[in-house]
């Protein structure tokens, strides 16, 4: 949500710098996630100024050249070359001065230098309009009609003055403060500043020529429904001012009426939809639920199946709009409308969200009705919109105000208990202080006792109805870095606590993996629902699906971590970060009938390259071992158990591996399939690992192994052996340390040969062993004689050709 800081002040008498204001916001709850200058023009006119010319004389070597002396203050007058036929002595003119940089109706933007043409210096640049990004015309240079002292900033002269926009993370719960209005009411509590409403006491109504009459069939989808109608308007565009104050916030102007409903709706929290009163057939207005199976056109000329439970506004013969969500097509203003029909109303939140979410539309209305609006707000904001109206495409009042609210929403009644309002914040705050937070929040205090208090919490607070919530308010306002920590915080324990916590094995494997540079990423749990393709009716009803979804990007719950960190990974490497290092813990969840499941995984993504070009060597691709190295030490860390090695057989991985313990599979690794990649647009080869972390959690041991060193020495032997391309390493170790479990201390594959120097389908190992007897140093006897057996065996159980 994006917040006008000028537009701000015009509700609240701030005279706070603006980082100051976001500091207070974000303390409060209202996150501020960005503050960013908005120029009226690009570049807002830095360093362009105004200039008066002294002398203008012909270039000496260019006839339609000038040479000019300009004033531009209290600097030396400059002297620059012109090239506008229109300029002379004793104009004021736009002069940009060396440094500043132009933002140029077309084309690129540049910056003036201190430059020499046709042989002569030139010390800045007298504008034409295009130049300065005011306007087209390129016919000459702006001369101007100015009391303006000579160097005064042109954003002066041409009233720009820039804002500066806050960009709020809004949580779901604070719909209360999905407008300017909305923030204000906060920094009112905070700053003990009184904000103020728009002024509407010169809304009057002319004639009651044009009534429109309204029927609400639906009370409980529609509690409040309101309007007037405004004759002989004129549709054209919005001012200045009207135009700025939209694109601050991000958003295009369309023209003036829609404008104004768009206006009034980020001003004061209030959707508002303006209708053509011609094309309300039969002069009403009905509100009701639609017809199952009627087709209707949006705005959007898409064509849409309207379903039973939609509300929609509709005139004698047709649907007009989609309550709350998105207009027809013929319901719209255009620029031959004279007559509109303003409707400010009060929908009821579920309503709103269902139809928003079957028909896939998302719009700075249903945001606000699907969330909860202020049923009282109706009436100010039709009022605050008609005034603009007349104000900006003229017209008169031509009805009667319409509002049909037959069950007024009564504030929530809710008794608070101040002791443990205490004990809830974890420290003691006075009373009179928590009286003041509660009433500068717009709540009432309608009871109250030496223990409770009973509040009247007015209808736009929404996510206000228990006691927790009162308590969360005050807190916020109170300020959650004036809780006061406690003095004693240590403490002991005498009992031993044989789990573990995840969150110290956490900080330890995160510790391990960033030292050897892995950064950790953390991602949404709510993913797309088209990544998980697989056909068939049980693959699709294992996804965990969420009913009130907000986006169609975010229906389900991730099954795999792999989808959310490839996306990860895109962001990164589209902004030339190709060598990356990520791992993420986090939940994946599946359903398997009636019964949902979640787990926790550990996932490790390499990609790009492993070591980076240096005069010393060239750069290396990340490889399979890079990915096996940093699994192994984790489930070293992790585990004493013995882990049996398989190839992985995952939905996600090929040429790869797992590892298994009593049946279950701990860690899997291998590379990413391409097609799996690619659905998120990822084109480089991806390495991904994948642990059960809460497997390995709930096995964990801690109990270390120690002896003495061993006072005699070691001996290598190495081995070469061809076998067949399917044996694995692991069943060469297992071999291995079957045969021998005294003298073998350590087994090393250092080299792997695959080639026309061996029979196809063989691969050759080159193995070393490290032999040593803790208790005596071995002769040549003893060291041949183990070697011999391990041939032996090796020769038996694999078919291996030893090389000699």
């Amino acid at each position: 949500m994006l917040i006008s800081y000028n537009w701000l002040k015009d509700l609240i008498n701030l005279d706070k710098p603006a980082t100051e204001v976001a500091a207070l916001l974000t303390g409060a709850g209202l996150e501020v996630e960005g503050l960013e200058t908005y120029d009226l023009v690009k570049g807002g006119l830095q360093g362009i100024v105004i200039g008066e010319v002294l002398t203008c004389e012909k270039h000496p070597d260019a006839d339609k050249l000038r040479l000019t002396t300009v004033a531009i203050g209290a600097e030396a007058p400059k002297q620059i070359v012109c090239g506008a036929p229109n300029v002379a002595a004793g104009q004021k003119v736009i002069v940009a001065t060396e440094g500043a940089t132009l933002y140029p109706a077309t084309g690129e933007p540049f910056q003036i230098k201190k430059s020499k043409i046709r042989g002569v210096a030139s010390e800045g640049m007298i504008c034409a309009e295009d130049e300065i990004g005011l306007g087209s015309s390129h016919a000459g240079i702006m001369v101007l009609d100015t009391d303006l002292p000579n160097g005064a900033p042109a954003a002066q002269y041409f009233n720009l003055q820039s804002d500066e926009v806050f960009e709020i993370g809004l949580t779901p719960n604070r719909a209360d403060a999905a407008s300017h209005l909305g923030v204000a009411r906060d920094l009112q509590a905070l700053l003990k500043i009184p904000y103020n409403l728009p002024n509407v006491e010169k809304f009057k109504i002319s004639n009651n020529n044009r009534p429109i009459a309204v029927e609400v069939q639906d009370n409980e989808a529609c509690p409040r429904y309101a309007g007037l109608t405004i004759s002989g308007i004129k549709v054209a565009d919005s001012p200045d001012w009207l135009k700025h104050r939209l694109r601050a916030i991000g958003l295009s102007p369309i023209n003036n009426v829609v404008d104004i409903t768009n206006y009034v709706l980020h001003e004061l929290g209030q959707p508002m939809h303006a209708f053509d009163a011609d094309k309300i057939t039969g002069d009403k207005i009905i509100v009701k639920k639609a017809e199952e199976g009627t087709k209707f056109i949006t705005l959007d000329g898409v064509e849409r199946t309207l379903r039973a439970t939609d509300l929609m506004i509709c005139n004698t013969q047709e649907p007009m709009v989609i309550a709350g969500v998105f207009g027809g097509k013929n319901s719209g203003v255009t620029s031959q409308t004279t007559t509109i029909f303003l409707e400010s109303a009060y929908f009821q939140p579920a309503s709103i969200r269902k139809s928003s979410q079957v028909h896939g539309i998302k719009t700075d209305s249903s945001f606000r009705f699907e969330r909860g609006t202020d049923p009282n707000m109706v009436l100010l904001a039709l009022k605050r919109a008609a005034l603009l109206v007349q104000e900006i495409a003229g017209g008169e009042v031509s009805s009667e105000i319409v509002d049909v609210y037959p069950q007024p929403i009564q504030p929530y009644s809710i008794r608070i208990n101040l002791a443990r309002v205490n004990r809830l914040i974890g420290q003691a705050i006075e009373t009179a202080r928590i009286k003041e937070i509660i009433t500068d929040l717009g709540i009432t205090i309608t009871e109250e006792s030496e223990t409770d208090l009973v509040l009247a919490v007015p209808p736009f607070k929404v996510d206000v109805q228990r006691e927790a919530d009162i308590i969360e308010e005050i807190l916020r306002i109170y300020g959650y870095n004036n809780i006061a920590l406690s003095p004693n915080l240590a403490t002991s324990y005498l009992a031993k606590f044989p789990k573990p916590d995840p969150e110290v094995l956490k900080q330890s494997i995160g510790q391990m993996l960033a030292g050897t540079g892995f950064s950790e990423i953390i991602t949404n749990s709510l993913t797309n629902s088209q990544y998980y393709d697989a056909p068939g009716a049980e693959a699709d009803a294992s996804l965990v699906r969420i009913v009130n979804y907000n986006s169609a990007d975010l229906d389900v719950m991730r099954q795999t971590l792999v989808y959310s960190g490839l996306e990860v990974l895109r962001h990164n490497i589209n902004r030339r970060q190709k060598d990356l290092k990520l791992y993420e813990w986090g939940k994946v969840y599946t359903k398997a009938g009636e019964k949902y499941q979640e787990q926790t995984q550990l996932a490790l993504f390499v990609t790009g390259n492993a070591v980076g070009e240096t005069w010393q060597q060239a750069s290396q691709k990340a490889t399979f071992h890079q990915l096996a190295g940093a699994v192994q030490n984790i489930l070293t860390k992790l585990t004493r158990a013995t882990l049996n090695v398989q190839p992985v057989q995952h939905r996600y991985i090929k040429n790869g591996v797992a590892y298994w313990s009593n049946n279950v599979p701990v860690a899997q690794m291998g590379q990413l399939p391409e097609a799996v990649s690619k659905k998120v647009d990822v084109k480089e080869p991806v390495w991904y690992a994948e642990l059960n972390w809460d497997y390995l959690v709930q096995h964990y041991t801690n109990q270390l192994e120690a002896e003495e060193l061993a006072k005699f020495p070691e001996v290598r032997r190495d081995l070469s052996l061809v076998i067949d391309k399917n044996v694995t390493f692991d069943q060469i170790k297992t071999i291995a340390w079957r045969t021998e479990r005294k003298l073998l201390q350590q087994l090393n594959v250092f080299d792997v040969y695959e080639g026309d120097k061996i029979d196809t389908g063989k691969k050759a190992y080159a193995l070393s062993f490290i032999l040593q007897d803790k208790q005596q140093t071995l002769t040549d006897k003893v060291i041949d004689s183990t070697m011999n057996r391990l041939m032996q065996q090796f020769e038996r159980q694999l078919g291996a050709v030893i090389r000699k």
